[in-house]
């Protein structure tokens, strides 16, 4: 039988930094299939805490609203509720966004940021 060992609570994970730019405070970071939200300053080649639980918010893209509950996406940029786009008219590829989590407040179409529940 296999048998665990406790680390952490996981709502705050450690996360390498293996870029040469420094992630700052508040910086969303694409983990494949989810994001998290730098928790303090990292410096390249450092380790430091990223959330990958709580709302946040989180700059929007597009004009269109999001409703309370909807399933948000990371687009690079910001947020979207749009899972994946197709790349210009001259057949590029469709391009998929990391999931984010869900809008936990609802979002105007002229608002500039959407509260998001982070996915954990």
């Amino acid at each position: 039988m296999s048998k665990a060992r406790y680390v952490q609570r996981g709502e705050t994970l450690d996360y390498f930094n293996g870029t040469e730019d420094i992630i700052r405070a508040g910086e969303v970071i694409p983990l494949i299939t989810r994001i998290g939200v730098a928790g303090t300053e990292i410096p390249p080649g450092k380790t430091g805490s990223i959330h990958v639980c709580g709302a946040f918010e989180i700059p929007k893209t597009g004009d269109s609203a999001i409703l309370m509950g909807t399933a948000v996406f990371f687009d690079g940029i910001g947020i979207t509720d749009k899972e994946k786009e197709d790349a210009a008219d001259d057949g590029g590829e469709t391009v998929s966004y990391v999931p984010a989590g869900y809008a936990a407040a609802g979002a105007q179409q002229g608002d500039t940021v959407v509260l998001v529940k982070l996915l954990g």
